[in-house]
């Protein structure tokens, strides 16, 4: 029985974006209540979050960026850009988003738990170096994959990023390097723009940013297929020594920002494929960190589907032919076999 550890803390829900953001504190209330009467409780472990030190945030970001989020505190509204906004507290509460994920990471090295899973808020996967955009101040997940590298002295970790848009702030960040792999799968076109096929990653980092641009309407069956026969053997080929999860649940299929027809079945299957091969290459060292999401209850039960994986329970499942996977596999074959067999 797996013993997941997570981050849950009201003080995420002190970052206000505004009364008509859809990046508003409901989303965590949302998933609040359903773990107050989620079935398997048992196995969760809380712990608890933790401020992000200026040396760790410069791990991705350069210190004009952190100072232009630092001036935002106290302010009641700072727009960093159309879609960005940080209130009095951002700052502080994007730190401990940061050092939420950190402190998960340091609780898995330890022993302390076997995965995990932050409920945090701001997202970070739009975050660039040096930018805050698309709801993120900070890079929560390149942060924290550069933080497991230096700090346990790894050589690999692979970033999956399932959510609905595409984490550029990610594949900037590790566009030139090799230590980590970051795959993502998200609709395309559609807000940033980025992550079509041809961006495959640069010098020492050619090969190792993998994008599948889908397009709208993808559903469980063209995901959990992309996932289990593309994704998973790139995985073993990579062999990872700790998987992190960019967790987006805004391909749901009545998400408002997105157009794709994910069920909370579809996110268990994705979530199922990524356990799996956690358990294959790594000894089970994955951890899952909250992206976007904006339709609560999808939220909430997706949330939750997620977590009975990282819990054990759930099975692999076959799913039936998608008529758009011929045309994705196709692709990836082109893009991706000079560097990798699937």
């Amino acid at each position: 029985m797996s013993k997941i550890g997570i981050i849950q803390d009201d003080l995420f829900l002190q970052h206000d974006a505004g009364p008509f953001h859809p990046e508003r504190k409901e989303r965590l209330i949302s998933i609040h209540e359903g773990l107050r009467t989620y079935s398997r409780a048992s196995q969760l472990l809380r712990l608890k979050p933790r401020l992000a030190t200026a040396g760790e945030l410069q791990l991705i970001h350069s210190p004009a960026h952190i100072r232009r989020i630092q001036q935002t505190f106290g302010k009641d509204a700072t727009q960093l850009d159309p879609d960005t906004v940080a209130s009095s507290k951002s700052y502080e509460v994007a730190r401990y988003a940061v050092g939420s994920l950190l402190q998960l990471i340091d609780a898995l090295f330890s022993g302390e738990i076997e995965n995990g899973f932050g409920f945090i808020r701001p997202p970070g996967h739009h975050a660039e170096p040096e930018r805050a955009m698309g709801f993120c101040l900070f890079s929560n997940i390149a942060i924290g994959a550069a933080y497991a590298l230096e700090r346990y002295k790894l050589s690999r970790v692979m970033v999956i990023d399932f959510d609905v848009h595409h984490g550029n702030g990610t594949q900037k960040a590790f566009y030139q390097r090799k230590d980590v792999l970051f795959v993502s799968t998200h609709q395309f076109p559609l807000y940033p723009g980025t992550g079509d096929f041809p961006e495959i990653g640069e010098s020492e980092g050619r090969g190792f940013t993998i994008n599948f641009p889908l397009p709208r309407g993808g559903d469980d069956a063209l995901y959990n297929r992309l996932f289990d026969q593309i994704i998973q053997p790139i995985g073993r080929s990579y062999r990872p020594e700790l998987i992190l999860v960019s967790a987006g649940y805004d391909a749901y299929v009545d998400d408002p920002l997105a157009g794709m027809e994910l069920t909370p079945e579809g996110f268990a299957g994705i979530s199922q494929s990524i356990v799996a091969l956690a358990r294959e290459v790594c000894k089970g060292k994955v951890i899952f960190v909250l992206e976007g999401g904006y339709h609560l209850k999808g939220l909430q039960k997706s949330v939750l589907r997620s977590l009975d994986v990282l819990s054990g329970l759930g099975e692999n499942s076959e799913w039936e032919s998608s008529p758009g996977f011929a045309g994705i596999l196709d692709k990836s074959r082109h893009f991706f076999s000079p560097y990798w067999k699937f």
